[in-house]
């Protein structure tokens, strides 16, 4: 695989969006990354893309870094620790980028766009309607110099767009593809600069590059139709580009894509219910490596050693939760001293301040200490063994519990923030959707989320649990509400 031309040598970066929890496909890909610079004796970085002002928070930037370290991932230059092409977060970045831009536009590749939001949706729903894909059509591209002027003095809102040739094709290589041809009339243009001044992923994305020296960009496979964009950012600023390498995508085993609606995809998910990470990065490894059966047991250190590039599978990476169950036992038994394994015990118990946090709650709802595994055990199992006859109690019927269920779980998903206050907040404001009073939201919840209708409060046991473990356990009740549905129960 040819390397370009650097003083600096092999640079490769993971560059994740702090705008939800961390998940497993970002492990996988950070890891394939982290890998190729043990491999090559290069330079691993992380870099924070957080263009998406509205969705992105300090957060979920924090939580990223949590997940990644906890991988064992560790890099050699990054937000939280410098380096010498830093800043490394891009919204740290924004004036950088302007100068780019102006000279893309001033060499005649790209041009201001003053179409509105709501011309852009009538345009897209057209060429819908007429069974093309959407793209944008033109509308501003020949606008004379003095209108466009004119028109910025009169301070019209405005982006920037890049220029796309009309006839052709884009050709690379690609590290894991080959050859790849995509046409030119498949490529849209592109917005580089916001209208806010903020330049989009594909702007930001190629300026960072080519300042931090990166030299490989390994990425997942549905960046491959951008190559063409980022190509040609390169060609119009004089750059040399990166060599391009594209992962397949980890999917299901049904070969579907996996998603959070389907499965738990948070690294969080799996740190909470007690998966190592030497495990869990062991088994992701496994898809880029070359090994004989009874081989897969392998340390980060051996994964390096066994890297292969080379001979990576186009046909994807299929996320087997069995095989990583199988992993992950032996790694506790084998790999781990008595010792360590009761170390690595109470850390987890630990985790997040659980235990603590559950036993303070518990206090006042016991009246002997064996009552504890029965009301707070529900903090520390992987499965609650959730049955239709957990939900006996709830005076609400089937459908009233899915309907709950079914609203309450994409509004506690777009919340920015997991707390026990902002919890509260989001279900008032769920009931109050419903018009149904909050006790009657809060029961069926209750079932779902600790397997029982007499628990720790609500509120502070969801906070405690976490968003991810949250998420999966609505789900899994959703599940089961939807079975006495469907039997009439």
């Amino acid at each position: 695989m040819s390397t370009p031309a650097t003083a600096s040598g092999v640079r490769v970066r993971i560059a994740p969006s702090p705008t939800g929890e961390p998940h497993v496909g970002t492990a996988y890909i950070a890891l394939f990354n982290y890998l190729f610079a043990k491999k090559n004796n290069g330079t691993f970085i992380l870099r924070i893309e957080d263009t998406d002002a509205t969705r992105s928070t300090p957060e979920f930037e924090q939580k990223v870094l949590d997940a990644l370290k906890w991988c064992g991932l560790e890099w050699s230059e990054g937000p939280d620790i410098g380096g010498p092409y830093g800043p490394y977060r891009q919204s740290d970045r924004k004036d950088i980028y302007r100068p780019f831009v102006d000279k893309i536009v001033e060499n005649g590749h790209g041009f201001k766009c003053f179409c509105t939001p709501e011309r852009l949706e009538k345009m897209r729903e057209a060429q819908r309607a007429a069974g093309k894909p959407p793209k944008y059509d033109g509308h501003c591209l020949h606008l004379s110099a003095e209108e466009v002027a004119a028109r910025v003095e009169a301070g019209e809102p405005h982006v920037v767009r890049m220029k796309i040739p009309t006839e052709g094709s884009c050709k690379f290589v690609d590290g894991v593809y080959g050859p790849v041809e995509i046409p030119w009339d498949a490529v849209d243009m592109q917005v580089l600069l916001k209208a806010d001044g903020m330049p989009t992923y594909h702007m930001a994305n190629v300026v960072d590059d080519h300042l931090m020296k990166i030299t490989h960009v390994a990425r997942g496979e549905e960046w491959l139709a951008s190559v063409p964009k980022h190509i040609l950012i390169y060609q119009y600023l004089g750059l040399e580009p990166p060599v391009f390498m594209h992962l397949s995508l980890m999917r299901n085993h049904d070969k579907s894509k996996l998603s959070k609606r389907k499965n738990p995809t948070s690294i969080s998910y799996y740190s909470a219910l007690g998966y190592l990470p030497e495990a869990l990065m062991n088994f992701l490894g496994l898809f880029f490596v070359q090994i004989a059966e009874g081989e897969e047991m392998l340390t980060m250190d051996q994964l390096a050693e066994k890297f292969d590039p080379e001979n990576l599978s186009k046909a994807g990476a299929i996320f087997d939760i069995q095989k990583l169950d199988w992993l992950n036992g032996r790694w506790l038994r084998e790999q781990l001293s008595e010792e360590e394994f009761v170390q690595r015990v109470l850390s987890w118990a630990m985790e997040n301040d659980r235990v603590r946090q559950g036993l303070k709650l518990s206090q006042s709802r016991i009246s002997k200490l064996g009552e504890l595994p029965d009301l707070a055990g529900f903090l520390l199992k992987s499965d609650l063994g959730l049955t239709p006859e957990a939900f006996a109690k709830v005076k609400s019927t089937p459908e009233e519990i899915l309907e709950v269920l079914n609203q309450v779980q994409p509004d506690l998903e777009k919340m920015p923030e997991w707390t026990v206050e902002s919890i509260e907040a989001e279900l008032r404001a769920s009931a109050d959707r419903l018009g149904k009073k909050l006790k009657v939201v809060v029961a069926p919840l209750f079932v779902a989320v600790s397997g029982s209708s007499r628990s720790l409060p609500l509120f502070d046991s969801m906070a405690i649990l976490g968003r991810s473990v949250v998420r999966q356990r609505l789900k899994v009740a959703a599940q089961v509400v939807a079975s006495m549905v469907g039997s009439g129960k």
